[in-house]
């Protein structure tokens, strides 16, 4: 074999090769390279929009937060208050149940005054009596020394 004729047949195998590569092999090797950077700008773009809702729910998750530390101070401020409402009506309570309890012990102090008072009047009317006995034991008219004793008695 002379070498252009080798040359020529390895030429046309060349060639042969590049037609069959390009006319079979090519076009689905550049279709599974086109379909992966699809797949890769579709995930890159999934990963975008997943970062875009990531934040939206962080925001809300924030404002979500926000209002719930909100409506908890409200709480809190409401069940303080309720408890200084509770604490106000306890003192109240108390006040009214000591005067109360003050009111009944004055009663009964004045009425056990009174009463002492009426005993010491009953002692000096029969110490009056007593004396006013031996006084009319040496005078006779006890219907005049009666009458009084009994004014003396009321007067007391």
């Amino acid at each position: 074999m002379q070498p252009n004729a080798s040359l020529f047949g390895q030429a046309l195998v060349f060639a042969i090769l590049v037609l069959f590569t390009w006319k079979f092999i090519w076009p689905p090797l550049i279709a599974a390279l086109e379909e992966r950077a699809k797949r890769i700008a579709d995930g890159l773009s999934a990963a975008d929009k997943a970062k875009n809702d990531l934040e939206l729910v962080e925001k809300r998750i924030a404002e979500e937060l926000r209002k719930a530390k909100t409506q908890a101070a409200e709480i809190i401020a409401q069940a303080e208050k309720r408890a200084a409402q509770i604490v106000d009506e306890a003192k109240d309570e108390g006040r009214a149940a000591g005067e109360r309890e003050k009111a009944a012990a004055q009663a009964e102090i004045e009425q056990q005054a009174h009463h002492a008072r009426e005993e010491l009047r009953q002692q000096v009317s029969l110490l009056a009596i007593a004396g006013a006995e031996k006084i009319l034991r040496k005078e006779i008219d006890s219907s005049r020394h009666a009458d009084l004793l009994a004014s003396l008695k009321s007067e007391l």
